[in-house]
């Protein structure tokens, strides 16, 4: 019940604090959504993903890591085709199901969950925490996977819907994402050191604020969403994404192998609720943003209880 308590008090409650007061605005004043979304995803996004890939540690070991991420993505991009073709969606709302399931809300959730667990008891022996930084190294791991493919696949997954393939991937390649990936990575392989420059402070103000920006984004996103919370199609993605989404992260942590932090990390990592950003993409390229909306909230509203679970699960599956 502890932990229960302390996930809602201090993942969700937040969370759903920030959206609220952004629907708030977004209903008091005639914010411009399209506006909104050019700020995450040329400003905001770029800088967190660029201070995230230069100031991580990055190591061999973090490969398996990387494949099981591919293997986790692929896997349900056959099973999104799947469920879309038995549904009968049309390609735009085929597209925005894959994004839906495809992508997790692993970094505004996802590395505070992480560093909270593997930072407390029982993780803490002789008041040091030995176990956190493994757990941090997959959970960035993670977390950088997930912003690049969510910045490239999930643009054209969302744009293909309702532009040429030629014009999608030109979308992608407007994206600042797609640049500050090769040049954080090029920097940190010529040790170049731009932390002492005045850049560094304000790509770090970027990477702090994109959390902040992206959720009141998504308030201002709902306040203009129809919502039906009967709708079907919501509750299938849900269940995919909180039930479905854990179990074959299981399978492909026993098919590699991983340490016991690393599994109990990627295990928990993907059982997180959809990602914000996948409502912003659907917005940016108008394409089924209300659905892509109602999935974020309602996702992450039952995910007090699936991640609950989760924690619990791994636990015990992979005591440390």
């Amino acid at each position: 019940m502890s932990i229960f308590l302390h996930i809602l008090s201090y993942n969700v409650v937040p969370i759903f604090t920030m959206i609220i007061l952004g629907f708030v605005l977004g209903k008091k004043f005639d914010l411009n959504i399209f506006t909104l979304s050019k700020l995450n995803f040329y400003l905001f996004v770029p800088g967190f993903i660029f201070y995230n890939l230069y100031t991580s540690n990055l190591n061999a070991n973090m490969l398996k890591v990387v494949l099981f991420c591919v293997l986790y993505m692929t896997t349900n991009d056959l099973l999104s085709r799947i469920i879309s073709k038995i549904r009968k969606y049309d390609i735009g709302m085929t597209n925005a199901f894959k994004n839906s399931i495809m992508f997790n809300n692993t970094g505004n959730i996802g590395l505070s969950l992480v560093t909270l667990i593997f930072g407390s008891a029982p993780y803490i022996i002789n008041g040091e925490k030995p176990f956190l930084s493994e757990a941090l190294g997959a959970q960035i791991i993670v977390l950088v996977f997930m912003n690049v493919t969510m910045n490239t696949l999930g643009f054209y997954n969302a744009g293909s819907a309702t532009m040429k393939a030629k014009d999608s991937i030109k979308k992608i390649f407007s994206m600042p994402s797609v640049y500050v990936i090769p040049l954080a990575l090029l920097l940190r392989y010529l040790s170049l050191d731009i932390t002492s420059t005045p850049l560094w402070p304000a790509i770090g103000y970027l990477k702090d604020g994109l959390v902040a920006m992206a959720l009141l984004t998504l308030g201002v996103q709902l306040s203009k969403t129809n919502f039906d919370f009967g709708n079907k199609d919501v509750h299938i993605s849900v269940f995919t994404r909180l039930i479905i989404g854990p179990m074959l992260a299981l399978g492909f942590i026993y098919l590699l192998d991983f340490s016991r932090v690393t599994a109990q990390t990627l295990l928990i990592s993907y059982s997180v609720p959809t990602a914000v950003n996948t409502a912003l993409i659907a917005v940016e390229c108008d394409n089924y943003k209300d659905f892509a909306s109602q999935v974020v909230v309602v996702s992450t509203v039952f995910s007090a209880i699936t991640l609950t679970l989760a924690i619990f699960m791994a636990r015990i599956i992979f005591p440390a």
